[in-house]
């Protein structure tokens, strides 16, 4: 068992452990710790509390000290910093004719080095730009290349639900979300329907989908097969939330509708599955 805190170097960010060394710590306290990228200041999101040695992957690093008064005032310099870096950034990409997004930059608390995170189409020879930049900077330099949800999450927004990005307002860190989730929830496949302002699935998608996973194990799937009061038919439309179904009966002829049942009332006989065809996946798994 160990002591430890969780301290969140972004608004929102991920959560990482370290020792407190006995000190009492509350949440919103700001404090330096040691990283892999030498001093940081973050807040602490988690106070004092104990976890079992199987929850640590790595040895925990120690507190430095709780943030003074100065290092509150280094912390905002550093801010006032990042943007003069940026517009002196957004001029070399100028001037150089790269192909790329400037979206963020940050200076760890210590001005050991400056990080600038871009978006691009591809792989950007910026060997040119980090040594014209370090020669205006005089430290060292880290361009890195993220994607659109990074992006997102970084610049933060409205999704099309009227509320602050998800990614941006509370997800420490993003969940796998696929296509088949969405065919699962039997959501429109159109990309307008399931694509966040990233222009990649909503996040959202993943919040409910224990929840219908849970119902489609039994609830007959489209295309499957069951007996009803009326006779043998074939599913062609399930509502898993008011737990009916639409049957196409056997005895009925073609231009009949299809009558609705309670899933209580039916009985399977081969139930049917969910796949993302190909057609399916080559339209949206730029999505993904």
């Amino acid at each position: 068992m160990a002591e430890v805190i969780g301290v969140r170097f972004k608004e929102v960010g991920k959560v990482y452990y370290f020792d407190p060394l006995g000190n009492a710590l509350r949440v919103g306290d700001m404090v330096i710790v040691e990283t892999a990228r030498g001093l940081e200041c973050g807040e602490v999101a988690l106070a004092n509390k104990t976890v079992g040695d199987n929850s640590l992957t790595h040895p925990l690093k120690p507190l430095i000290r709780i943030a003074t008064e100065k290092d509150l005032n280094h912390l905002a310099e550093n801010h006032l910093k990042e943007k003069n870096a940026r517009k002196i950034c957004e001029q070399k990409i100028a001037a150089h004719g790269l192909k790329m997004k400037l979206v963020n930059v940050e200076y760890t608390f210590d001005n050991s080095r400056i990080i600038f995170y871009f978006t691009a189409d591809g792989r950007v020879d910026f060997r040119a730009l980090v040594k014209d930049l370090a020669g205006v900077f005089r430290t060292r330099i880290e361009l890195r290349q993220i994607g659109v949800r990074d992006e997102a999450k970084m610049l933060g927004g409205l999704g099309v639900c009227g509320r602050p990005f998800c990614c941006n307002g509370f997800m420490g860190e993003f969940q796998p979300v696929s296509i088949k989730m969405a065919k699962e929830q039997g959501l429109s496949l159109s990309p307008v329907k399931i694509s966040g302002t990233c222009g990649r699935l909503m996040c959202c998608l993943k919040y409910e989908q224990e929840a219908y996973t849970d119902l489609l194990k039994h609830t007959p799937k489209v295309g499957a097969i069951v007996n009803t009061p009326e006779g043998r038919g074939l599913v062609v439309e399930n509502n898993l939330i008011a737990r009916t179904l639409k049957v196409k009966l056997d005895n009925t002829p073609a231009d009949v509708a299809p009558k609705t049942f309670t899933v209580r009332q039916c009985k399977l006989v081969r139930d049917g599955y969910i796949k993302v065809n190909k057609k399916e996946l080559e339209q949206l798994g730029n999505l993904e």
